[in-house]
Formats: structure tokens, C-alpha cells, sequence
């Protein structure tokens, strides 16, 4: 079942910035918190739709490795990870591709289906603009209800991590968990 959902516009038109979620995310490993990153092409180019990804190290086998290690034991990795590993081992050219196809991945395996729009041309301060919202550098802002997590008895439960924990941890119940805390303004 899927959660009716509105437009979302991502930010097509501003500059790749380094040190931001654009190129990377966080999981929980049994050594604590760990991000993963796509390594891309410093060549000059500033747009983020044009950033492309640097495929000259084996950095994806090593990011499916830590996945894989940190979720195994969770209730619903099996379901999830071929399909996502499959998605990672087309090998998209541009980061803005592959953070496309892993937001649809995601999206439609927690029950939702927003209307995904590229920006046509860069605005500094648009209405509800969320670009600068989240970041690696600062813990995140709201409160979190915690959920079962693989290593809670190690490290109690762990916010700010990517939506793949939350899936692979809670499964078909992902949606349950976003929609009280949306409703609620959290």
C-alpha cells in the first residue's frame, strides 16, 4: 500500500557542496556509527545533476560489505538486499542518478510515492526550502522516537542514521513510524 504523497522538488541547480548528505549516509555498525561515501569526480564540474561518481576504487564493495555486516542480523535485510545491491551495482554515471534511483528504492519499499521534481533554476531562499536542514556536521535537531535497532543492547538506540536502518529494522511497519512523527510536526 502506498501513502498518498505530494510533489517533492530536489535541488537540481545549486552547486555540489562537499561535507553533505549528498554523497553520503549513515549506518550503525557493530563498531558504532559509520558513513558511507561515494567518491566523485572533482574535474570542475559545480552543478550537483552533473557530479559524476568516481568508479576507479572498489568503494562499492567495501560500502556493501559494511552494509551487509551491520544488517545481517536484522529482521528485514533479506528482503531488501538484493534488490538494493542491484540498484548500487548499475554503476549510474552521476551521483544525482544514483541518489534518484536509491530515494525511488526507498520510497516505494517503506509505502510511500511523493512526485520527485528536479529544479529547473536555482533559488537562494525558496518557500519550505529543507536544503540546509540536515547535515553530517550537526546531530539531528528534532526528537526521534527510538525503534528496534541490531546493536541497541551496545549502544542504546542510535539517531540520525539513514533510512535503510529504519527499513531493514522495522520493515513494512517503516511508514507507521514516519507518519505519527510527521503529523506531529517532528
Amino acid at each position: 500500500m502506498l501513502a498518498e504523497s505530494g510533489s517533492v522538488y530536489l535541488e537540481a541547480c545549486e552547486s555540489y557542496r562537499k561535507q553533505t548528505w549528498r554523497n553520503r549516509c549513515r549506518i550503525l555498525t557493530a563498531n558504532g556509527p559509520m558513513d558511507l561515501r561515494v567518491p566523485v569526480v572533482h574535474d570542475g564540474t559545480r552543478l550537483v545533476r552533473d557530479i559524476r561518481i568516481d568508479w576507479s576504487t572498489p568503494w562499492l564493495r567495501q560500502c556493501e560489505y559494511a552494509i551487509d555486516s551491520a544488517y545481517y542480523g536484522s529482521p528485514f535485510f533479506v528482503y531488501y538486499r538484493d534488490e538494493l545491491f542491484g540498484l548500487l551495482d548499475r554503476q549510474p554515471e552521476t551521483l544525482w542518478e544514483m541518489n534518484l534511483n536509491v530515494i525511488d528504492f526507498f520510497c516505494r519499499k517503506i509505502g510511500i510515492a511523493p512526485q520527485i521534481l528536479p529544479t529547473a533554476d536555482f533559488e537562494l531562499h525558496p518557500e519550505g526550502d529543507c536544503r540546509d536542514l540536515f547535515s553530517p556536521k550537526r546531530p539531528c535537531a528534532s526528537a526521534v522516537r527510538p525503534y528496534w535497532q541490531v546493536f541497541r543492547e551496545k549502544f542504546g538506540f542510535v539517531p540520525g542514521l539513514s533510512v535503510m536502518d529504519l527499513l531493514f529494522n522495522e520493515g513494512p511497519e517503516s511508514l507507521s513510524y514516519l507518519i505519527p512523527a510527521r503529523s506531529s510536526g517532528r
